[in-house]
C-alpha cells in the first residue's frame, strides 16, 4: 500500500523535543493549514485543518533549532492513526503525520537560521543523503576553464547539496 502525505502550514506551538532510551530525538508539534473558499451562496469562508506532527532523528533536532510557533513549513511523510481509551473508558482516535522530510518556508529575515558563511538549512530529509556530484556553484565557478580558484578568488566556497536549492 502507498501512504504519503504532503502538507504546508504553520506550527501551532513550539516543538517539544525529547529523546528515546535509544538516543533517538523525537519532536512533537502541531500544524495548521487553512483553505479559503466561497460557499454556495457566495459567502467567503475559511476552514482550518489541525494535525499533530512528529519528527524523528536529526530532522527533529533541526526542527527544534530553527522552527518556532507560527513558522511556515512543508512536511512530507506518512499518515498515522493513533487510538487510545480516554479516562471515561471511551475509545478515541486521531490522525497524525510522521514526518520523513521537511522544508522550511519562512524567508531568511523571519527565521533565526542562516547567515554569512553558514549553509542555509532550508530543507532537510531524514536520513541525510550525501550527493557526490559537485554543487551548481562549484560548476559555475569552474565553467570557462582557465580561472583557477587558488588565484585569489574573493567568493567563498559554499558546500550545498543540489537537493537544498529551492528552485
Amino acid at each position: 500500500m502507498f501512504n504519503k502525505i504532503i502538507m504546508v502550514g504553520n506550527l501551532t506551538r513550539d516543538l517539544e523535543l525529547r529523546y528515546a532510551p535509544s538516543g533517538t530525538a523525537i519532536g512533537s508539534t502541531g500544524l495548521a493549514s487553512n483553505r479559503k473558499f466561497k460557499s454556495a451562496n457566495g459567502e467567503q469562508k475559511e476552514e482550518v485543518c489541525f494535525v499533530d506532527v512528529t519528527f524523528f532523528g536529526r530532522t527533529a533536532e533541526i526542527a527544534n533549532q530553527y522552527l518556532r510557533k507560527g513558522s511556515k513549513v512543508l512536511v512530507e511523510g506518512r499518515l498515522k492513526l493513533d487510538s487510545w481509551t480516554d479516562q471515561n473508558g471511551g475509545k478515541r482516535s486521531k490522525h497524525s503525520i510522521t514526518v520523513e522530510s521537511m522544508q522550511m518556508l519562512d524567508s531568511r529575515g523571519e527565521n533565526s537560521g542562516g547567515g554569512y558563511g553558514q549553509p542555509d538549512n532550508n530543507s532537510y530529509n531524514n536520513p541525510p543523503q550525501q550527493n557526490s556530484a559537485p554543487s551548481q556553484m562549484q560548476q559555475q565557478n569552474n565553467y570557462g576553464g582557465s580561472q583557477n580558484q587558488s588565484q585569489g578568488s574573493s567568493i567563498p566556497e559554499i558546500d550545498i547539496n543540489d537537493d537544498e536549492i529551492p528552485f
